[in-house]
């Protein structure tokens, strides 16, 4: 990691340290919980460069968006599943905040596997999807998610 500091584009303002670029981040509170996240994100840019404030956190959430991205496509590859229907089926969950139990069983019918070995792929895909869909939500209770839990 690189000592230079960051600066912003405005004549006359400071220099800013990693630790206080994540502060700064850190500091709307839709963000808060994110400082992993947010040190990756500073870690991909370039010291020394003059950077606003607003730049800065437009550029967190393109970041964090890619990374989403990349982190449902790697697993829908893992599970078999198509990338689009596993990004609709977790988009459905969280804008309505309810795991529908249907809709998961929707989401592997193209497998066309049986029953059981289906139950165990849904149950595989879940055991990975579970922490993924509570960091969106951002701990919000997601109606519907921990009976599927607790009944398997």
């Amino acid at each position: 990691m690189t000592t230079e500091p960051w600066v912003t584009d405005e004549p006359g303002k400071q220099k800013m340290s990693h630790e206080q670029l994540v502060g700064l981040i850190q500091s709307d509170a839709k963000f808060m919980d994110e400082r992993e996240d947010i040190s990756a994100y500073i870690a991909t840019l370039k010291a020394g460069e003059a950077l606003s404030e607003e730049t800065i956190r437009e550029g967190y959430q393109r970041f964090k968006a890619e990374q989403q991205s990349r982190e449902l496509s790697d697993l829908a590859h893992r599970h078999g599943i198509e990338t689009p229907a596993l990004q609709a089926f977790v988009d459905g969950i969280l804008l309505r905040m309810i795991f529908d139990g249907e809709r998961l069983s929707d989401l592997m019918a193209p497998l066309g596997l049986g029953w059981k070995a289906r139950t165990q792929k849904e149950l595989a895909l879940m055991d990975e999807l579970t922490p993924l869909l509570r960091k969106r939500a951002h701990d919000r209770e997601i109606s519907g998610l921990s009976a599927y839990e607790e009944n398997h």
